[in-house]
């Protein structure tokens, strides 16, 4: 039987768009080829039009890189995205202007910037606009089964049968693809709620990222580029609930008490959006003809910002082993093949995965001896610049077993 296209992603978020991007741009396949299906496919649309989205990612280098070459870094660029020069720690026993506070700044390493700030919907867009015009089809339909056969993966959607000879399932945390195809994935609930809003300050934020490790969370302000900053606030659920019911003003009385009034008097600018928080591990992140990316295998704490990050480095990486088993004349859906993608990126996303843990458990929510040492060694690390620039460089994803598109 025929095959209608060589790789169907299924996911028309940006990591599963990145991942269309990058293996038309990198493996050989032509790009008419390969497919994007989803329920809702993103109409086409100037980024710059789009309304404000509260759900921000801060990109890191890495990422950068890669949306450079999937095409669509410039486009991001020109809606609304900010870059922040520095980034600022502390602890709420300390002072957050004090000698105590951690602070990273691009210029200790010779960079122009740590990391820019971008909103899901325009990453959304202007990769979508890049799919367009390389020629991938982005096909409507909603997933209903899957099944592998020896040589392609055939695929039931809106009425529809679709044959590919891989799939990739980019369709994030509750993944229709991993469920079909029966991989496990193990789940732990951090008993916290993320609320996300965005908020004007009376001080400016200095295109710095702002964090306070609260006791029982976190509190980030993310710089944007009109002043404004958004906030991600980690907290238990119960204490959520009721900040999300709250009036505005007693809200920004809680945020200015949280963030120590770093940033002088807070106002809200925004309405309030919550995020229930959790950890997920696929079992494996690829079967054959499958091979998962992004928060299909793997979902963490957003306190270090590397969820998205880690998914387009997932992307990147795929796009080079697909790329290296054509090359050979191997069969790229192959296990044997896919199984190379998932010992690079299990290793590196458990190494990122276990920090982060670490960071929520000692930093955000310790308490004990052990929390208390780790506390009290974070001003420590401002002080080596060895260790400073190795947090730096891996928060930025200039260190660890890059794929090609990331160095």
């Amino acid at each position: 039987m025929s095959i209608d296209h060589e790789v169907v992603v299924v996911g028309a978020g940006p990591i599963g768009l990145c991942t269309a991007l990058l293996l038309a741009r990198q493996t050989g396949i032509a790009p008419d080829r390969i497919a994007v299906l989803d329920r809702r496919i993103p109409a086409p649309t100037d980024p710059r039009t789009l309304p404000v989205d509260l759900r921000v990612f801060a990109l890191s280098r890495a990422s950068e890189k890669i949306l450079r070459i999937a095409d669509a870094w410039t486009d991001i660029l020109a809606a609304r995205a900010s870059p922040y020069e520095r980034m600022q720690v502390w602890h709420a026993d300390v002072p957050p202007h004090g000698g105590d506070a951690l602070v990273f700044d691009a210029a200790e390493i010779g960079e122009r910037d740590l990391g820019v700030i971008a909103e899901n919907s325009v990453l959304q867009a202007a990769l979508a606009a890049a799919a367009r015009r390389a020629g991938i089809a982005l096909e409507q339909g909603e997933l209903e089964a899957l099944e592998v056969e020896r040589d392609a993966v055939v695929l039931s959607a809106g009425g529809r049968r679709i044959r590919a000879r891989i799939v990739v399932g980019a369709d994030g945390a509750q993944s229709r693809v991993r469920e079909l195809t029966g991989v496990f994935a193990s789940c732990t609930d951090y008993g916290q709620v993320a609320i996300v809003a965005m908020v004007s300050t009376a001080r400016p934020h200095q295109h710095t990222a702002w964090q306070r490790f609260l006791g029982d969370g976190t509190l980030a302000f993310l710089p944007l580029l009109d002043g404004q900053s958004s906030i991600v606030w980690s907290v238990p659920t119960a204490r959520a609930e009721k900040l999300l019911a709250c009036t505005p003003q007693d809200f920004e009385r809680e945020i200015e008490t949280d963030f120590d009034s770093a940033l002088g008097k807070t106002r809200l600018a925004s309405e309030r959006l919550k995020f229930p928080l959790w950890r997920l591990n696929a079992e494996n992140y690829v079967t054959e003809r499958v091979a998962l990316v992004g928060d299909a295998a793997h979902v963490v704490h957003p306190l270090a910002g590397q969820g998205a990050n880690l998914g387009f480095l997932d992307a990147a990486a795929l796009a080079d082993v697909l790329a290296d088993g054509i090359a050979s004349r191997e069969d790229p859906g192959a296990l044997r093949i896919l199984r190379r993608y998932e010992r690079w990126r299990r290793s590196e996303n458990e190494v990122m995965s276990a920090a982060i843990d670490a960071f929520d458990r000692l930093l955000a929510r310790g308490t004990g001896r052990i929390a208390e040492l780790a506390q009290r060694g974070m001003p420590w690390v401002g002080r080596s610049g060895f260790v400073k620039r190795a947090f730096i460089e891996r928060a930025m994803g200039l260190a660890g077993e890059l794929p090609m598109a990331a160095r």
